[in-house]
């Protein structure tokens, strides 16, 4: 019997929802870090997704309350836990949400790092792609390419940056620890957010396209990559996780073809998104809410970026899913969720 002791948090996204499931699935007691207002059965029904024996799995994680940036009450919290995984962080690409994304992914990632290295903790951070810098020769950008700053860095690209230096300063102090760089994640897990939002953008009648391209990644191979890399103790490395790139327009026809619904069919220009982030601006100022399209969101619409996956598969030798099999499970479970409400 695997009696390792895993502390995950973010346990209630994307990526830590997908970790305790595997993680459960290969054996390892869990525990999981949560918020008192923090909504678990997300978590729930992701695993229901997966398995018919989605309630036994989810009884197996320790749940518990605490914050990130309260050092003493961290230590106390993973003692006994052979293995850390950090995938808690802000995602935004809103400026009103900058403090929270530099206190809870820069300092809260400070504080994990502190707590590994006190404790003696091996530790996986998910950083993001947003963390990596250009490819000087125009081609596709590797974990050697160092991030730049510049006016076009949006505030979440920089909190990831920051954080991403924070483990690295760990490394240097002894943490043994391993980075990860996925490209945008596609999964099921709440559709009107992040990543998932593509799908219920689209299922609801998107009618515009951009011709941005950038890599994507199904949430299954970052969970599974992540337990690999610890497991091998791959420490001291950074790793990008991609199955590949694909354009904005070709993601959403294919979402589309799988809902058997029709194409977004209008090319969107860079002025039609200017007008249109400019008055969601003003409507989050009116209403209080967050902004459904940013200066960001817009100015990466049109980018065409490429990133390499060559590392992780030498290292592991993975084979990912497909990005046609991710985006037609994506539809499916959708889907099935909606059936569910």
């Amino acid at each position: 019997m695997n009696t390792s002791l895993a502390f995950v948090t973010g346990g209630t996204g994307l990526v830590g929802s997908h970790l305790l499931y595997d993680l459960i699935q290969k054996g390892y007691r869990v525990k999981a870090l949560k918020r008192p207002q923090s909504n678990i059965l997300q978590v729930r029904r992701t695993f229901g997704l997966y398995t018919d024996d989605a309630d036994a799995l989810f009884q197996k994680i320790e749940w518990t309350d605490g914050d990130l940036l309260d050092f003493q009450s961290m230590c106390e919290i993973v003692d006994g836990c052979t293995s850390v995984y950090h995938a808690a962080a802000v995602v935004s690409f809103s400026h009103r949400d900058r403090a929270d994304m530099m206190r809870i992914n820069v300092d809260g990632t400070a504080n994990i790092v502190n707590v590994c290295i006190e404790k003696k903790i091996p530790l996986c951070h998910v950083s993001s792609i947003a963390a990596l810098g250009r490819s000087e020769s125009g081609g596709a950008i590797t974990e050697n390419d160092m991030w730049q700053t510049g006016r076009e860095r949006s505030a979440y690209s920089c909190s990831k940056h920051k954080s991403e230096m924070e483990v690295w300063r760990g490394i240097a102090e002894g943490l043994q620890a391993v980075i990860v760089n996925p490209a945008v994640i596609l999964g099921p897990g709440d559709w009107t957010k992040g990543s998932s939002k593509f799908f219920s953008q689209v299922y609801g009648g998107l009618r515009f396209h951009t011709p941005g391209v950038t890599a994507f990644v199904d949430v299954r191979d970052v969970s599974r990559c992540m337990i690999q890399l610890m497991e091998q103790e791959r420490f001291g490395e950074r790793y990008i996780l991609t199955i590949g790139d694909l354009s904005y327009r070709e993601l959403f026809n294919q979402i589309a073809d799988n809902f058997q619904i029709k194409r977004p069919s209008i090319a969107a220009r860079p002025w039609m998104l200017k007008v249109a982030y400019h008055a969601s601006s003003l409507i989050a100022t009116l209403t209080g809410k967050t902004p459904t399209l940013t200066k960001e969101t817009a100015h990466s619409a049109f980018q065409q970026i490429r990133y390499s996956g060559e590392k992780i598969r030498k290292t592991l030798g993975y084979e990912f899913i497909s990005l046609e099999k991710s985006i037609e499970e994506c539809c499916r479970y959708f889907l099935k969720s909606k059936q569910e409400i």
